[in-house]
């Protein structure tokens, strides 16, 4: 099988696994699909810690997102595999640019790479994120999935509302010309979060990855060129007080 920059990994014989009594049938078709999935196997190969990393290779090949020095955040790091992917190519194992990575899960450590375990969804978050990075990112990338509850509908709801605090996050952190890449599922409700990407955002595109299962409804949305810094000290500017002196003032 090739590696990442060349053609997609080609599948093997077929392994079935048969259920076991303390296992469920949700869990043993979980285990067939990873032993019979060759981005899993070719993953295993190339030292990369998930089959996700594929993805975030894509992505950054069409759309040219990972530079050297960036200020990176990876929001549902675990287990790491896009922070090991961008480590690489922002030089973050040299000590140029900065990776900070949380998750729900601990995540073995990465060289150039911050890990914590913080819950995105706590209200002091966002601060503790900020005070880590020391600064403004370069790019946000989320990857966050809510645990699914079976009803389609609910499970997409639910990332969407995920991917839009992601993106609120994003817009406050990102300096100008920053770059915000998270998971949705299609599904036709992530309107209001395009809107205010494309509102924000230079240009917004949806992206299908081939690492992407087939049949999956995972989908990505990626925002370039962030122009909301700019506005808001524009706007701080305008706000305040100039210094002159006023004739209208007493």
């Amino acid at each position: 099988m090739s590696g990442p920059a060349g053609e997609k990994p080609r599948g093997e014989l077929k392994i079935r696994v048969k259920t076991a009594r303390k296992r469920s049938l949700a869990s043993t078709l979980w285990l067939e699909r990873q032993l019979n999935d060759p981005y899993v196997a070719q993953a295993k190969k190339d030292g990369y810690r998930s089959r996700a990393a594929y993805k975030l290779i894509e992505i950054d090949q069409r759309y040219h997102i990972l530079k050297p020095g960036q200020r990176i955040l990876d929001l549902g790091a675990a287990p790491g595999g896009w922070s090991q992917i961008a480590a690489k190519k922002i030089g973050a194992g040299k000590g140029r640019g900065k990776i900070v990575g949380i998750d729900l899960l601990p995540i073995d450590p990465l060289a150039g790479v911050d890990f914590a375990v913080l819950d995105f969804m706590q209200p002091d978050a966002p601060d503790r994120l900020k005070e880590m990075l020391g600064g403004q990112a370069d790019l946000v990338l989320s990857d966050m999935a809510a645990n699914t509850t079976g009803h389609k509908k609910t499970d997409h709801l639910r990332i969407i509302a995920m991917a839009e605090l992601a993106a609120d996050f994003a817009c406050e952190v990102l300096s100008d010309g920053g770059a915000f890449l998270a998971k949705v599922f299609q599904g036709g409700t992530e309107n209001d979060l395009l809107a205010r990407l494309k509102t924000n955002f230079a240009s917004v595109h949806h992206v299908k990855p081939e690492a992407s299962r087939a049949g999956s409804a995972e989908l990505y949305v990626l925002a370039k060129g962030f122009r909301g810094a700019l506005r808001k000290q524009e706007s701080r500017e305008a706000e305040e007080p100039s210094g002159e002196w006023d004739p209208r003032v007493g």
